[in-house]
């Protein structure tokens, strides 16, 4: 070891005092140790003379070996009279450069990965990206997205499917709604929008564009305030009904349906996807698959005598070995949309070339009604004649919200074969 240089156990015995001091390590090295009022960290410096004059440079090393090492490198190049100071301050000027050009190559990477993306999502139509949500998404609802699609070839896409995913704004969103409320269609509108902005949130979520531009559309905002029908037929109504039936001009399955949502209080969804398997003359019951029904669950109906006679008349014309409701392939059943359909066309103040003698053959005193307001007809004509709520709720395959009763109660409410005796 050269003289004066420092033991292992002399740099380790180094302690913090009031002041900070320095310890020479030899051939121009020293150990600078921090006041203890400051913390009294360690670190090394290096003394060489430039022209006579006195220069010191921190050194980046954190042990006493690689201070030496970068002490003798410092050395030599003070000997070949660099100027120490000079070059440290030229190399932090060169790693400043570095990290300019860095960041300025940063930008540029960032500005050609947003022209790429711009021009991906200039690529995808508002088409594209409706295929791709309902590949992903739609498939798996109940109708596999059928009637969604609808509505959309109807009043989405000829309005927007051509442009650009990213190009769409919310003027573009309100030209669809306007158009609906214009129609009179005040619900529909808003269901327009609802989905419109499902597929543009899952646009964002994929990163296809960056802003909603539905999301500052209000849906209150959007034909008003949605108003709950209350709509009831009278039970004079219902008389009248089915006076006017035979001249209304339907197809005989409509009249057949109409007859038993009323006693059913079937779904018009429900009966539109009914198969002759689901039925029992025998045990006269109405069986409703879970993948049928609203809630999922498998339902049974037992058919009144009435309903029951519905039935019998529609098979008399059966037009499929399946379908209770066909369609005019016969391959499936008729659409959701259709028998509400029938009833509306004959409710309307429009004129169709083909229907106008038979415009308001269904109209009745009470106003216009739906195959829901059916439903709601029966459930208030058996609450009128003193049923039980719970019965009530039975037949209509509501789930039941006390969660007690969904685990504890599973009776069917069906008459008993035999009576209490039996227990014995």
């Amino acid at each position: 070891m050269a003289k004066g240089k420092l033991t292992d156990l002399q740099f380790r015995n180094l302690k913090a005092g009031d002041k900070e001091r320095l310890v020479a390590d030899g051939g121009g090295l020293y150990v600078r140790i921090r006041a203890e009022s400051v913390g009294g960290g360690v670190s090394f410096r290096f003394r060489s003379f430039v022209g006579g004059k006195q220069q010191w440079i921190t050194l980046k090393a954190s042990t006493l070996a690689e201070a030496r090492r970068e002490c003798d490198a410092l050395r030599e190049r003070a000997w070949e009279g660099m100027d120490l100071q000079l070059e440290k301050k030229l190399e932090r000027e060169r790693q400043k450069q570095k990290q300019l050009e860095e960041r300025a190559a940063l930008e540029r990477q960032q500005a050609e990965l947003a022209q790429e993306l711009a021009r991906q999502q200039a690529l995808v139509t508002v088409r594209d990206l409706f295929e791709r949500w309902a590949a992903t998404d739609l498939k798996n609802r109940k109708d596999g997205g059928k009637e969604i699609r609808r509505m959309f070839e109807k009043d989405v896409l000829p309005v927007l499917g051509p442009l650009a995913v990213a190009e769409v704004r919310k003027g573009h969103i309100t030209e669809i709604t306007d158009a609906l409320l214009l129609r009179g269609v005040n619900r529909m509108a808003k269901l327009i929008l609802s989905l419109v902005r499902q597929m543009f949130r899952f646009a964002v979520d994929r990163d296809l564009i960056e802003f909603d531009p539905t999301s500052s559309i209000r849906k209150a905002k959007i034909g008003g305030k949605p108003v709950e029908r209350d709509r009831v037929l009278a039970e004079e109504e219902i008389r009248e009904l089915y006076r006017k039936l035979p001249d209304a001009n339907m197809i005989p399955s409509t009249e057949c349906a109409i007859g038993i949502m009323l006693s059913t209080l079937c779904r018009v969804g429900e009966l539109s996807k009914a198969r002759w398997e689901h039925i029992d003359f025998t045990a006269q019951t109405w069986t409703i698959p879970g993948e049928h029904s609203k809630n999922a669950k498998p339902h049974t109906i037992y058919l009144s005598d009435f309903a029951l006679t519905q039935f019998e008349r529609l098979a008399t014309f059966r037009e499929s070995e399946l379908w209770l409701f066909p369609d005019r392939s016969k391959t499936t059943h008729v659409s959701d949309k259709s028998i509400s359909k029938q009833i509306n066309d004959r409710q309307t103040d429009r004129i169709r070339s083909n229907k106008s003698q038979h415009k308001d053959a269904l109209k009745l005193a009470g106003g216009k009604w739906t195959p829901h307001d059916l439903r709601r007809t029966g459930a208030t004509l058996m609450g009128n004649l003193g049923i039980l709520p719970d019965v009530i709720e039975k037949c209509l395959n509501h789930t039941e919200q006390n969660k007690m009763k969904c685990v504890y109660q599973r009776q069917e409410l069906k008459k008993p074969e035999f009576g209490i005796s039996s227990y014995a």
